[in-house]
């Protein structure tokens, strides 16, 4: 009896110490207790879907069973993302697994709706088994969309079983850090009142935070609108023209990257890369034009072959993000390394501009430095930010981090550094502009003045109305191209009824050839008091011209008429008057001011009652219409031919297409003691 209770209690304590040694066995790795998540009373709000869930790598669509065994799976929590936890730097294919048992509040109604916070990158949604939402798509035809709200699904009467999620994380870009792929936050459910209440709270929290942003951002839209305004007005104000191209490609970049626009990854990257790159060349033409720097060559030259460079590398840096998860992620990676190494550098062309500016010591305003100063800060806060933030995943640097951490809250607005210094960049900007286009317009003024004078001047030279010419009736009719002009004639009444006729025309156009005609008026009147020879007249008018016309010079025609019809003409260098249908031949010579001392041949000729002279400038002949076309010495022999007045002459040439000054003189000879027509001049257009 006693050796029976030896046994039986040898026995027990061998059953004792097998018990206990395996309850000290530590768990084979990788093996986890399964949680199921009890929700009790949904439906008074939603639910967070927190806690382990069961986790892992790879892809297998079996694993959106119900019955599958993931005991053995890894758990992490859906509170951050996958690389923030165990596996920073993993790009592909991940599931979530949660099992979950909701009693719901009685009498509600028996759907329920889930909420998924943004996941890195496509997902599918299972619910014991079956798909039941989406986001994206999955290779090997990938689309995925950044920038996303939180997105909600109807789940239907669930009770117990197993919410599957399917991953896919996009191949790592060279500034993406480690910590991405998966859940960035814990997943909701509840009745779909509630979820959609959640849903409108998280979108309102997310608007709030952001309205000092969009606020900026209308700003930048407003003086866009403003400038192209302005410059649609003034198309020579180039510095406005590259104001628009800045402030709109900014709410371009905007809109496009924070507005939670529907658009695929690619989609977004591609469109977003021209507006980042026409808002940083624009910038870099906004300092170019307001440091005073645009007439500097080599500054100019190295601006303009800059952007080239920015505009290829950048454009090309886009299309990469095409090739995204499409069975190519080292090249992808690779190509977007070394894109990315040849554009970070021209980051600093602003600093350069800024540099040159004062290495040439330009005497420019505060605003204007003002706008210099930010513009360095800003490009320098971006460049550091960027050259930190690539390939950071490696190197685990914290500047970039640290440089977008805000400053301080503003109205619960984040404000950081780079959006601190580029409002304070668009201020400076907007002011110096502002500044820039006030001493525009009174140097404009101080233009339009100096055109008024010199129409009032030409006015004086042209005359408004003409003198009789005994025996002929006369007509004149001037054209200028722009608002003053280059041609010019003089009727000068000598002694013994005889008439000098001086009619010209100054290479050039406007102010310049302006003031050239007046000088020649003076000069022409002053020599025809001394010789009414018209050989004698051109050649003073060329011994005053030379060396005065700043490389310009001017052709023109001196004739002198009597009463009897009997007329001497010289020509420098002037298109050949018309005597009816045909051309009168006159020797060739130079236009006046070319050489010092030219000499000047005559050709005398006699007017027969009837007959029809007419003088005329090269505007006249070589008026282009539309397609390019001359209007060409047929036209004009066709045109004489019909023996029109000036003005219907200059009209003709005007409807053809006016390209120079036209100044056109018609002389018809009368029949003794026949009475010249009284006809006023054209009046210039």
């Amino acid at each position: 009896m006693l050796y029976a209770c030896l046994r039986t209690l040898r026995l027990l304590s061998f059953v004792f110490l097998i018990a206990a040694s395996a309850a000290a066995q530590p768990q084979q790795p990788g093996a986890h207790a399964v949680h199921t998540l009890k929700i009790d009373g949904l439906g008074k709000g939603a639910a967070p879907l927190d806690g382990p869930w069961q986790f892992h790598l790879g892809d297998n669509l079996a694993w959106a069973a119900p019955g599958v065994d993931d005991s053995a799976w890894e758990q992490i929590s859906a509170d951050s993302t996958w690389g923030a936890q165990t596996h920073p730097s993993y790009d592909g294919f991940a599931w979530y697994r949660r099992h979950i048992d909701v009693s719901p509040v009685p009498g509600i109604s028996p759907d329920f709706a889930l909420m998924l916070q943004p996941i890195d990158d496509a997902y599918e949604v299972y619910w014991n088994g079956q798909l039941i939402a989406r986001k994206g798509k999955m290779p090997p035809r990938p689309v995925w969309y950044p920038y996303q709200p939180a997105q909600t699904f109807g789940l239907g009467p669930v009770r117990s079983g197993v919410l599957a999620v399917r991953v896919w994380k996009a191949p790592f870009a060279s500034n993406d850090p480690a910590e991405l792929g998966g859940f960035e936050g814990v997943p909701l459910i509840g009745s779909p009142r509630d979820i959609a209440a959640q849903k409108n709270a998280d979108d309102f929290h997310w608007l709030r935070r952001r309205q000092i942003h969009f606020g900026l951002t209308f700003l930048y839209g407003l003086v866009g609108l403003f400038s192209l305004l302005a410059w649609h007005h003034d198309r020579r104000h180039w510095l406005l023209f590259w104001m628009v191209g800045y402030t709109f490609a900014n709410v371009g970049s905007v809109v496009l990257s924070n507005m939670r626009l529907p658009l695929s990854a690619a989609y977004a990257v591609g469109l977003l890369q021209p507006a980042l790159m026409i808002q940083d060349i624009s910038l870099w033409f906004v300092l170019l034009w307001l440091l005073n720097l645009q007439d500097d060559r080599g500054i100019a030259r190295f601006t303009r072959i800059s952007a080239m460079i920015f505009c290829i590398a950048f454009s090309l840096d886009g299309l990469v993000a095409l090739f995204w998860g499409w069975g190519w992620p080292l090249f992808v990676q690779i190509a977007d390394a070394v894109l990315t190494a040849i554009f970070t550098p021209l980051e600093l062309v602003p600093i350069v501009l800024v540099a040159a500016a004062v290495l040439k010591r330009k005497h420019l305003d505060s605003a204007r430095w003002t706008v210099a100063t930010f513009a360095f800060i800003a490009e320098m806060i971006f460049v550091i930010n960027n050259a930190a933030s690539q390939g950071v995943r490696f190197t685990h640097w914290t500047l970039s981090d640290k440089l977008s951490m805000p400053l301080f809250l503003l109205f619960g607005n984040t404000i950081p550094l780079r959006t601190f210094a580029n409002t304070c960049l668009l201020l400076a900007i907007v002011y110096a502009v502002y500044h820039y286009s006030s001493e525009e317009r009174r140097h404009q003024n101080i233009l339009e003045q100096e055109l008024k004078n010199a129409r009032e001047l030409q006015q004086v030279l042209v005359p408004e109305s003409l003198p009789s010419v005994p025996g002929f009736t006369l007509t004149s009719a001037y054209r200028p191209a722009q608002e003053v002009g280059g041609d010019f004639f003089q009727i000068i009444p000598l002694d013994g009824g005889s008439t000098l006729v001086i009619l010209g025309d100054v290479s050039g156009k406007g102010l310049k050839a302006a003031m050239a005609v007046s000088l020649i008026v003076g000069a022409a009147r002053m020599i025809s008091e001394f010789t009414t020879q018209p050989a004698e007249i051109l050649a003073g008018l060329n011994r005053r011209l030379y060396g005065r016309l700043q490389g310009g010079f001017a052709t023109c025609v001196a004739m002198r008429i009597d009463t009897n019809g009997n007329a001497v003409i010289s020509s420098a260098g002037h298109p050949a008057p018309y005597l009816n249908d045909g051309e009168l031949a006159l020797p060739g010579a130079l236009p006046l001011g070319v050489m010092p001392t030219v000499n000047y041949e005559e050709v005398a000729f006699t007017l027969q009652t009837g007959d029809h002279f007419a003088l005329y400038t090269d505007g006249l002949l070589e008026a282009r219409n539309h397609a390019g076309e001359l209007y060409g010495f047929d036209r004009l022999e066709s045109l004489f031919d019909t023996r029109p007045t000036a003005a219907e002459a200059s009209d003709a040439a005007v409807s053809f297409g006016q390209d120079d000054d036209i100044t056109v003189l018609m002389l018809t000879r009368l029949a003794t003691g026949e009475e010249p027509l009284q006809v006023e001049p054209a009046a210039a257009l």
